[in-house]
């Protein structure tokens, strides 16, 4: 169980796509235009404290309805290879309809911590190092809180077309990923 660069920088990537905290700064700011007080500290230590727990029982949780680990990565590859598809493709295909109470629902959760998410952890940990996959997750983290706090900057330093942009090119690498978690599992299948 080593650190690896490579593993953390990867899985920093595929966080990073999947959570897409850029992406989500138009819904932040629509949030807090329609008077929802977002609590950066919170939301971040809530949503990191979910997807913790959930990378350690998560696959004593698949135990429990007899799920191996490769079938739910090649589960999860088809997840991301539909969030890939609307990042890419600028359509809805999963709706974020929880009722708002801002920094909890929808922010920390579905937004940074959800099915996406949580697909996503289980498929790493089927590739990576868990130390490598947890550092990836604290630097998404730690980027989550300092877009959160500093929405209306980013928005204004970024701007629509920057945001439009950086989501179709981490569209393609997460369709990439997909594609990579389904080949590398299907083989383990049936054996």
């Amino acid at each position: 169980m080593g650190i690896d660069f490579l593993e953390i920088v990867s899985a920093f990537i595929v966080l990073f796509a999947v959570i897409d905290i850029l992406g989500s700064i138009p819904i932040i700011v629509d949030l807090r235009n329609k008077g929802n007080k977002i609590n950066a500290t919170q939301a971040s230590v809530v949503s990191y404290v979910i997807l913790i727990a959930f990378l350690f029982v998560g696959k004593a949780l698949l135990g429990l309805f007899s799920v191996d680990i490769s079938s739910f990565a090649i589960a999860g590859s088809f997840v991301l290879f539909m969030i890939a598809i609307e990042m890419i493709l600028g359509v809805t295909i999963f709706k974020h309809d929880s009722p708002s109470g801002a920094s909890l629902v929808p922010i920390a959760f579905p937004l940074v911590a959800g099915a996406g998410s949580f697909t996503t952890l289980l498929a790493l940990r089927a590739e990576y190092e868990t130390i490598n996959i947890i550092i990836g997750l604290t630097l998404n983290i730690a980027l989550v809180f300092m877009v959160l706090k500093l929405t209306n900057q980013v928005e204004k330093l970024i701007g629509e077309t920057g945001i439009y942009v950086l989501k179709k090119f981490f569209g393609i690498i997460l369709l990439a990923v997909a594609i990579k978690l389904f080949t590398n599992n299907v083989a383990n299948l049936g054996g």
